[in-house]
C-alpha cells in the first residue's frame, strides 16, 4: 500500500512542480484536513475539498508564476514526509522567492485524510512518526 501513497503522492508535485496545482485532485478525501502550519502566511486548518481549493486560488493569486518541487519523500507507514522547495516569481513585483520547507501526507482509506506544512524537519517527522 505505501507504495501506491508514494505513486500517488508524486504524480501530485510532477504537477504541482509545472504549475499544475489541479494535478492529482482525485487522491484527496473530500474531508481533507489540510494545515498551514504556525510560520506560514494563512496559517490556520482548511477542511474538505471546497476550502482547499478556496485556499489555493488565494495562495496563486499574487503570482506570476510558482512551482513546488519534491526534493526526498519518506515513507512512515500511512504518512510520508516530503521536503519540498517552493520558488515562484511575484505577481505584481516581479521578485523571485526560494524556500525550502516539510510536509506530511496521511492516508485513510487509500485517500490523503490530511496535508500539514511545517518548517522545521524535525517538527514533520515527529508528526509523521518519524525520529528527527
Amino acid at each position: 500500500m505505501a507504495g501506491s501513497h508514494e505513486e500517488a503522492v508524486r504524480i501530485v508535485y510532477d504537477g504541482w512542480a509545472r504549475g499544475d496545482f489541479r494535478a492529482g485532485l482525485d487522491v484527496f478525501d473530500p474531508d481533507v484536513e489540510f494545515v498551514m502550519g504556525r510560520g506560514f502566511p494563512e496559517a490556520g486548518t482548511y477542511r474538505g475539498t471546497e476550502e482547499l481549493a478556496r485556499y489555493t486560488r488565494g495562495f496563486l493569486e499574487p503570482w506570476s508564476q510558482v512551482a513546488i518541487e519534491l526534493e526526498d519523500l519518506v515513507s512512515a507507514g500511512d504518512n510520508l514526509l516530503a521536503a519540498v522547495r517552493q520558488h515562484g516569481v511575484g505577481g505584481g513585483s516581479g521578485a523571485a522567492t526560494d524556500f525550502r520547507y516539510f510536509q506530511v501526507w496521511t492516508f485513510r482509506d487509500g485517500r490523503v485524510f490530511r496535508l500539514e506544512n511545517f518548517r522545521e524537519r524535525a517538527a514533520a517527522a515527529a508528526a509523521a512518526g518519524l525520529e528527527a
